[in-house]
């Protein structure tokens, strides 16, 4: 009975898909500041995000329009809000893994996909308003 103990413990826990411990703020904050990161799900780049002091961000979905918004952090999650959906919060967990950054978005449907995010090499690129018009 004994043994069974520690094994039945073990299947109880919760499991971890990562093996890096979740940002708070503060790393969070450490790791982004100052950098813009390329977002990729499966190796495709989908959008990009410029992290600026005060915890403000601009996103861009790779298309040359961009959205202001601002992030904190949430029990262990890091939290964003952007101007066009104002009080719709979007929680993503973010760990740090192979020189970048790994996140799992928490929200309603989330499905578990995990996305990789790495350091871009270029700063991101915002149209001005209205460009083209």
């Amino acid at each position: 009975m004994m043994r069974a103990l520690p094994l039945a413990l073990l299947l109880l826990a919760p499991v971890s898909l990562h093996a890096q411990p979740l940002l708070d703020g503060a790393g969070f904050a450490a790791a982004t500041q100052g950098n813009t990161f390329v977002f990729s799900l499966d190796g495709v780049p989908y959008g990009a995000e410029q992290y600026l002091p005060g915890n403000r961000v601009n996103w861009s979905f790779l298309d040359g329009r961009c959205l202001a918004g601002h992030w904190w952090q949430e029990a262990q999650k890091i939290c964003f809000a952007y101007e066009d959906r104002p009080g719709e919060n979007q929680c993503w967990e973010f760990w740090q893994e192979g020189g970048g950054l790994r996140t799992r978005f928490t929200g309603d449907g989330a499905g578990g996909a995990v996305y990789s995010a790495q350091i871009a090499p270029e700063p991101l690129y915002c149209m001005g308003p209205d460009a083209g018009v």
